[in-house]
């Protein structure tokens, strides 16, 4: 990928640690700067900005909760001053389970949260750096593999809020390509991250990698990369589509 988005503009929600730090150094590597955020892991952020500059690509941190317009606004408005008017490149990390609960346990607050959370932050994202996106750019959604099969027990919003993810990312690949713009998304599956530290049992990790095709987890590393790849000139006839990235665990 050296030198695929050599002077592109990026943006990355939550692309301080796991997956989004994957995609923000795979980006850099392209030769994009990179205007990472982060709303809860600023020492993750810092560490991956002087990673990026370290091995002589260009990225600032930009802290924010991406559910807030003021923030998102803020974030944009830094990118742009920092690296030129225009940008090139989203991807929108930004998400999270918040807790695993069944229906019974389930307030409309929760609910609410967890899809402001995973999905109003990449409406308000992708909105606000759109208007600022010229023909040929390009804008990666993170959905789940939960959008495709439910989710596993209590992460029925979450699955549900992934789902609206890859459907706003069809529906913005009718309304942007007008421009010249594409939208795709990614569906990771089992990714060996601090998500599953959290909220999956080692047992049930084991269980579900032996059951990958591939018989393993993945590493945010391989989401990254094609993260990188869909972000770039390579993937030009791409658009409207949410690609699998789970080892074969789940086939479409």
């Amino acid at each position: 990928m050296t030198g695929k988005l050599t002077d592109k503009v990026a943006i990355v929600t939550g692309g301080a640690r796991d997956i989004g730090r994957a995609v923000s150094l795979e980006l850099a590597a392209a030769g994009a700067h990179v205007a990472v955020n982060t709303c809860h892991s600023p020492a993750l952020g810092e560490k991956t900005v002087a990673d990026i500059r370290a091995a002589g690509g260009a990225a600032i941190l930009v802290p924010g909760d991406m559910t807030a317009q003021a923030d998102v606004e803020r974030l944009v408005s830094e990118a742009r001053q920092a690296f030129g008017d225009a940008v090139h490149v989203l991807v929108n990390v930004t998400g999270g389970l918040v807790a695993r609960r069944g229906l019974a346990d389930m307030d409309e607050a929760f609910l609410n949260e967890v899809m402001r959370l995973n999905f109003n932050s990449t409406f308000l994202a992708t909105k606000l750096v759109a208007a600022h996106m010229p023909a040929g750019g390009a804008i990666v959604n993170c959905a789940s593999q939960a959008a495709r099969d439910g989710g596993g027990p209590g992460a029925a919003a979450y699955a549900s809020a992934k789902g609206a993810v890859m459907t706003f990312t069809r529906a913005m690949a009718k309304e942007l390509g007008a421009r010249g713009i594409r939208v795709n998304a990614v569906c990771p599956g089992m990714i060996d991250t601090t998500f599953h530290d959290t909220f999956t049992k080692d047992a049930v990790r084991a269980k579900v990698a032996s059951e990958t095709a591939l018989g393993r987890e993945g590493q945010a590393a391989e989401v990254g990369r094609f993260v990188a790849w869909l972000a770039s000139e390579d993937a030009s006839y791409v658009t409207g589509a949410n690609f699998d990235v789970n080892g074969g665990a789940y086939f479409v």
